[in-house]
């Protein structure tokens, strides 16, 4: 009995006979080294440390940093604006620098020309300007009954200093009364004046708005204003 308890002791120590482990038997070498790293587990850094960035890089950073605040140099720009007025009895309505006969007007703090005020901000929002509000303030007594043909000639001078001209313009009024057809020319021939524009390149439409809300009931004028700016 003795011989046979050390001859079985010796068959199972012997280290081609010994019985897979469970990690072999489950996980081959090749699925051991490619298995995902738990979530919770953290990620290996590379031994190789970073050198920190030279002062000319630094400088580099600090240029490209303050150029691209300059404004790019565009072939062209599109600029959008929009305005509206209060219609009030007893004041007078300006369009587009045109006196229009009615009996009310535009509640504001210059001559509350609500295209003119559409197309300065079209003008400024091409070229990446603050809004007519923030030039020209209601704040600012200067402006208080003023013509907006001023805010017009800030606003082409701007447009010319930053190397720009006008492409063509297109406006829409939305007003319920008056009918402006009678005046749509001479509104026209006022903004290309302006503008130093030909009249090919300046557009004008006029709309009613079906009677709905405070433009359709003759309590407010509207417009709307696209420009494209060319590069000189």
């Amino acid at each position: 009995m003795a011989v046979a308890t050390a001859s079985t002791s010796l068959f199972f120590a012997s280290p081609t006979h010994q019985k897979p482990s469970i990690r072999t038997q489950l996980s081959p070498p090749s699925l051991i080294l490619h298995r995902p790293i738990s979530s919770h587990r953290p990620l290996l850094q590379s031994r190789r440390s970073v050198p920190p960035p030279t002062a000319s890089a630094v400088e580099a950073v600090q240029d490209l940093s303050a150029a691209s605040k300059k404004p790019p140099l565009l072939p062209f720009r599109v600029g959008h604006g929009f305005d509206l007025h209060r219609l009030e009895p007893g004041l007078p309505l300006i369009i587009g620098g045109v006196d229009i006969p009615h009996d009310r007007g535009c509640d504001a703090h210059s001559d509350g020309d609500v295209l003119l005020h559409c197309v300065v901000d079209a003008i400024l929002g091409a070229l990446g300007l603050p809004d007519i509000g923030q030039i020209f303030p209601d704040t600012d007594p200067r402006w208080r009954g003023a013509r907006s043909s001023v805010f017009m000639r800030e606003a082409v001078r701007l447009m010319h200093e930053a190397g720009y001209e006008l492409g063509n313009l297109d406006a829409t009024l939305i007003l319920q009364k008056p009918k402006l057809s009678p005046h749509k020319e001479a509104i026209r021939a006022n903004l290309c004046e302006m503008l130093g524009a030909d009249p090919s390149v300046v557009n004008l439409k006029a709309k009613t708005h079906e009677k709905v809300d405070s433009l359709g009931e003759n309590r407010s004028v509207a417009a709307h204003t696209v420009v494209l700016l060319m590069r000189k």
